[in-house]
Formats: C-alpha cells, sequence, structure tokens
C-alpha cells in the first residue's frame, strides 16, 4: 500500500502543509506538485472542477509523492466513493453540523464492517497497490469541516464520531454563521476563540485539527496555536497574487496590490 504522508506526518507529531487546487487543469495540479507541499487538495465544492477534471488533476499530483486528497461538493456518498476509487487518499467533507452526519461522512469512506463504502476502487487500486481492499480503511482520511454555529453546538459529539481522523476549519463560513465578516486569517476575537475551541476539542478526542489560512504567516499562527493541517489559499488565489505583484513590482509601485480577499 503507498504511504499516506499526511498519516506519517500526524503519527510523527508534525504539522502538515496542504495546497488547495481549484484550477480545473491537470497542468496546474503538475505544477503545484512541484512545489514542495504534503499534500494537495482537489475543491470540488467551490470552484470549477468537475469529477472528471479532478481525476486528471489527481494523476498529475501521481507524478510526485504528495498525498492527494479532495473536497467533496457536499455530504453524499455517491461524490465520495467515486473520488476515494478515483484515487483520492482522504476527503473533506463540506457543512458537518451534526454526530449523524459525521456518522454518515465516516461510513461512505470506509467498508464494511465499519462502513458502507461500496467496492470497485478502480484507479485507486492501481496506484495505491494490490493490497488497497486489505489496508483502505486504516489509510484513507475523514476529515470533516466545522464551519457553523450549530456544528460548534454540536461539537463534542461531532468529534467522538468513530472513525473520523480530522476536522477542517472553514473561517468564513464560521465567521459569518457567527454574525461576524468573513476573514482568510480572522482577526476577530470571538471568531478566534471559537477556533481556539475546536482545536484543544479535537485534541482531546484524538483527532488532527486542520484549517484554512490565508497567507504563509496565517498558517505558521495556526501551527503555534496547535493546529497540524493548514492550507494556504488555493492555487487561483496563489497566482493571483504573485501575477499582481509581478506587474505591481515592474511599474515601480510601492506593495502592489493584494491578491483576492477571499482563499479561492
Amino acid at each position: 500500500m503507498r504511504e499516506n504522508k499526511v498519516s506519517t506526518i500526524w503519527k510523527s507529531g508534525g504539522a502538515v502543509i496542504n495546497g488547495w487546487l481549484g484550477i480545473p487543469s491537470a497542468v496546474a495540479a503538475e505544477n503545484m506538485a512541484q512545489c514542495g507541499w504534503d499534500s494537495l487538495t482537489v475543491d470540488l465544492q467551490h470552484g470549477l472542477v468537475d469529477y472528471q477534471a479532478a481525476v486528471g488533476m489527481m494523476q498529475a499530483i501521481s507524478t510526485t509523492g504528495i498525498t492527494p486528497l479532495a473536497r467533496v461538493p457536499w455530504n453524499e456518498p455517491g461524490i465520495i466513493m467515486k473520488l476515494l476509487d478515483a484515487g483520492a487518499f482522504g476527503i473533506i467533507c463540506p457543512m458537518i453540523n451534526s454526530r449523524a452526519e459525521a456518522e454518515a461522512f465516516v461510513g461512505a469512506c470506509r467498508y464494511a464492517p465499519v462502513g458502507y463504502r461500496s467496492f470497485g476502487p478502480v484507479r485507486a487500486g492501481w496506484v495505491h497497490g494490490g493490497d488497497y481492499f486489505k489496508n483502505a480503511n486504516q489509510t484513507v482520511l475523514a476529515i470533516a469541516m466545522i464551519e457553523t454555529s450549530k456544528a460548534m453546538d454540536n461539537l463534542e459529539e461531532i468529534l467522538s464520531t468513530p472513525g473520523l481522523d480530522g476536522i477542517y476549519v472553514g473561517p468564513a463560513d464560521l465567521a459569518i454563521s457567527m454574525g461576524r465578516p468573513p476573514q482568510g486569517d480572522p482577526t476577530d476575537d470571538v471568531v478566534n476563540a471559537a477556533i481556539d475551541k475546536i482545536c484543544a476539542a479535537a485534541k482531546r478526542h484524538g483527532v488532527r485539527p486542520g484549517i484554512h489560512t490565508a497567507s504563509p504567516a496565517g498558517a505558521r499562527n495556526m501551527i503555534d496555536r496547535g493546529f497540524q493541517f493548514t492550507t494556504i489559499l488555493s492555487d487561483n488565489a496563489l497566482l493571483a497574487n504573485a501575477a499582481k505583484s509581478a506587474v505591481a513590482a515592474a511599474r515601480g509601485v510601492s506593495g502592489g496590490q493584494t491578491g483576492p480577499k477571499g482563499p479561492y
């Protein structure tokens, strides 16, 4: 079975630096795969990526040893299983608000008797090894997004879900649900208190905490606060930031323009 480097880093107590792919291009994904990320997540929730584009992007990632992950559009078993069969080594699922939703999500990621994933790994069997079925339940990661005030109310129940490997904070949606403005790197005290509460609770339950950030400094800050999985912006946002800075520098404009306001 091919190594899941996210799990390896977690077991050593380290923090994963994750890249985010929203450009529906295998070439862009291959380029990002040369940049030293520990993992790359193909995002099918926001942005322009559909299933077929995601397959090509994961093929491009597989030219390296980087661990391929995917964020699904919703907590729907069909797309979860399809992306796992296509080679995703973990699924990030948005808007998990209850223990029942967490259980349904984890179950879709696991073969019986601990879940209800249908057998047919197709590409996953090719790229991850002939013993995929034997080891998939222990290797594939189920990561639930905590990003609403309702999820905060049910936090302990969600985190106690058997088989849940990690959680992933969506800071923008979390802020909105709390009546605060969305920020990639939150400065609001109420939002930051909620983020710290999620991180601490996850660690109590043996669940790895992750979060999306809007800058390298934001990622470093979250790692220092205990998070073990941080994403820095996205391919689209990183491209826009670099391009705007290059144009500004060529024009001699001090400081240049900033990139997208949001994380994508």
